[in-house]
């Protein structure tokens, strides 16, 4: 049932005004940061009234302006809504914690603008989220790589500007190549750019449309979304890691590469609808590009010994689990997938965490030196370990759930070449996480590493990363927390 609501301007009005407070109290970093924290509070309380109504059946919509026939800005909640607001609201708030012990422990420049880009990034999260239709979630996925790339090249240095170069090129780039194009024929064969909100069934494509357009027009969205990191787009991610672990965080698992993947699954679920992807046969290609991306990006990861290269390599590799499991177009799957959003997100935003705290108690980046640290850190490399169960998929954590629907999944669609891929991704998986726990806990230090000169990050570090890590044992153990909003979809 469709309800207009003018309460979902909220959310956006509680993140796309706080960056202005930001830069009006720049003078006190006390309020400045405490901006964040109320913005980031009231907007996941605003999405969280939402819950209710989205549960008993009901699609929320509030028109903003429009623009052409068929064409607007437009916002709209569902239950795939629900996931991803939910998730950049709430690790919002989390972030912003420990964004004010890293950057002050570390006594970073520039700390209005980066506070300030970081805000309007969670606007653009939760305008994607809240998107009613393609042409609002361009505008929105836009906005987020335009005022990342300042959290990017805040170092300002060499390498900083290279990195942000790259992730500028890549991601205006195709956008602009790719999608803006898929836009524009959707229009054409549609008529709106409407997504079919609630239902993954059907989609907005009229059954006399042209295949091979409806081919191409879905080939140039998966190109133009590269926020997904599918391979071979995929470069960016890394070169990125040039940032402060913070924005490697939100690139990680809050906004960005979220917003990529969310993209993705809209895309795919609400605007071309799993009927028609089986009919035409675009899960199956979907998904060997997907499955190729995360077993090569895991043998990648092996290979780094910078511990945030190895896990930007690993965020390549457990992004393509959402495309993968959402490809396969079975219920099991896409539940799976849409799942790992979540689950992705909170895990991965712990092992983020940790590498920030790591270095600003050590000033170690390199896994090698590690050795003897956990010791010392125990907090922090605890959650690490947490986190790194939850990629490799160990039951109770809640990565160990979403893999479980996606392997069940292939199982019963006789997907088996994908089933190796998702089993051996697993092993590389632990290849590359488990050496680091063992040689934190139980290795000697490094020659000429004296460990009694290191302690814990502070704790406005060390209690968000501990929260994060245990939210991740409870979402293994409690999925309905977020299978609730996936069961509200129609066709599952």
């Amino acid at each position: 049932m469709m309800m207009e609501t003018s309460a979902l301007i909220w959310p956006l009005l509680f993140t796309g005004l706080s960056p202005a407070a930001i830069w009006l109290f720049r003078r006190n970093i006390n309020v400045r940061e405490g901006v964040s924290f109320g913005a980031g509070i009231l907007a996941f309380f605003s999405i969280l009234m939402f819950v209710p109504q989205v549960l008993d059946g009901k699609i929320l919509t509030c028109s903003l302006f429009v623009i052409l026939p068929g064409v607007e800005v437009k916002l709209g909640v569902d239950g795939l809504t629900l996931i991803f607001a939910l998730i950049a609201s709430f690790l919002w708030i989390l972030a912003t914690a420990y964004n004010i012990g890293y950057m002050r422990s570390l006594k970073e420049h520039a700390q209005t603008r980066y506070y300030f880009c970081f805000a309007i990034a969670i606007f653009g999260a939760v305008g994607v989220a809240m998107s009613a239709n393609v042409f609002t979630l361009y505008l929105f996925y836009e906005v987020i790589t335009v005022f990342t790339y300042p959290l990017v090249a805040h170092h300002q240095d060499e390498e900083a500007y290279h990195g942000a170069r790259k992730y500028l090129v890549y991601l205006m780039g195709t956008s602009k190549l790719f999608l803006l194009p898929a836009m524009i024929l959707t229009y054409v064969l549609c008529g709106t750019l409407d997504f079919k909100l609630g239902d993954i069934a059907s989609g907005i494509f009229p059954a006399d449309a042209d295949p091979w357009l409806v081919r191409i027009t879905y080939g140039l969205y998966v190109a133009g979304l590269a926020k997904a990191a599918i391979m071979p787009l995929h470069n960016w991610l890394p070169s990125a890691m040039v940032a402060p672990t913070p924005v490697s965080a939100l690139l990680h698992a809050v906004a960005v590469v979220k917003a990529g993947v969310f993209s993705i699954c809209r895309v795919l679920l609400s605007g071309f609808g799993v009927n028609l992807m089986d009919t035409l046969g675009l899960g199956d290609i979907t998904a060997v590009f997907a499955a190729t991306t995360i077993v090569l990006a895991s043998v990648i990861a092996l290979t780094k010994d910078d511990l945030k290269a190895r896990l930007a390599y690993s965020t390549v590799s457990q992004l393509s689990y959402v495309v993968l499991g959402v490809s396969m177009l079975t219920p099991l799957a896409v539940t799976g997938g849409v799942l790992h959003i979540a689950n992705h997100a909170f895990s991965k935003i712990t092992l983020f965490f940790t590498a920030g705290a790591i270095y600003v108690a050590t000033h170690q980046k390199k896994i090698s030196l590690m050795g003897g640290m956990g010791r010392r850190l125990p907090w922090t490399f605890g959650a690490f370990a947490i986190a790194s169960l939850s990629m490799i998929g160990v039951p109770p954590v809640c990565g160990f759930v979403s893999k479980w629907f996606m392997v069940n999944g292939a199982v019963s669609a006789g997907h088996y070449a994908l089933l190796a891929a998702l089993l051996s991704s697993t092993i590389l998986n632990a290849a590359y996480f488990t050496p680091v726990i063992f040689k934190a806990f139980f290795e000697a230090p490094s020659p000429g590493i004296d460990l009694n000169q290191y302690h814990e990050a502070p704790l406005f570090m060390v209690i968000p990363l501990c929260f994060t890590a245990m939210a991740s044992v409870v979402l293994g153990l409690y999925p309905e927390i977020f299978l609730q909003f996936i069961h509200a979809l129609k066709g599952l």
